[in-house]
């Protein structure tokens, strides 16, 4: 068996050696069991050190030139050729013991996929309210956040990958396509531990506008790169 880990990234010189090293030491967990593992980094056109860095940390980079998350998740993806894939974002920091919860899990052969619920530390009080309600409606309808989801690669090429008509909550529609085909689980014993910088690099009035934007006009606001613009004006 293998594992193929993709990590889609946009100008992550900052984050991502903290991200690589974590995913590093989660796939000696694999590679213990006598499993096969790759590390696959999609360069979405970045204009930093994002690919060098990710090179330097033995990782394989592919590019992918649209500025689009689900399209720089779907090229590592196909470029990948493990039999499971695992999708983690830059600014995440998965933990050795999550990697162990994935692979008990596969092991198991009672799911297609499924994902982590997450915690972001020294976050202010109310962000870490808004975390419990996101962990609370993740598990409640098995939504993987798109920082951690994880499926077997024939159902993810059967379902078609990430939809490339949304800029933003692909990691909520492909859960809902994996559903259809089998178990997906969200694990909770050891959240992924990610980055706070939307918290800190946005304010609540731009929170608040992409919600309204989200309540008034619903998915076509996710069709929109400049509707979801917190996901793609650069600030890092």
């Amino acid at each position: 068996m293998k594992l193929s880990v993709v990590v889609p990234a946009y100008n992550e010189e900052r984050l991502l050696g903290e991200t690589l090293r974590h995913i590093r030491a989660g796939l000696h967990v694999f590679d213990r069991r006598g499993w096969s593992t790759e590390l696959v980094l999609c360069d979405n056109n970045s204009t930093d050190r994002t690919a060098h860095i990710a090179r330097a940390a033995g990782a394989r980079v592919v590019f992918e030139p649209v500025n689009q998350i689900s399209r720089a998740r779907n090229r590592g993806a196909a470029d990948a050729s493990g039999d499971w894939l695992l999708f983690i974002d830059a600014d995440s920091s998965p933990s050795p013991a999550l990697f162990a919860d994935v692979l008990q899990t596969i092991e198991a052969g009672r799911c297609v996929g499924g994902g982590s619920t997450i915690a972001i530390p020294g976050a202010p009080l109310a962000v870490r309210i808004w975390v419990a309600l996101w962990n609370a409606l993740s598990r409640a309808l098995s939504w993987a956040a798109g920082s951690f989801l994880f499926c077997e690669t024939r159902a993810f090429r059967d379902a078609g990958g990430f939809s490339q008509e949304l800029y933003a909550a692909e990691e909520i529609d492909l859960s809902r396509r994996l559903k259809r085909r089998g178990r997906f689980v969200i694990l909770h014993r050891h959240p992924l531990l990610t980055s706070d910088r939307k918290a800190r690099l946005y304010t609540w009035r731009e929170h608040a506008a992409f919600m309204w934007r989200m309540l008034t006009r619903g998915r076509r606001t996710l069709r929109s790169r400049d509707a979801c613009s917190p996901w793609y004006d650069g600030r890092r």
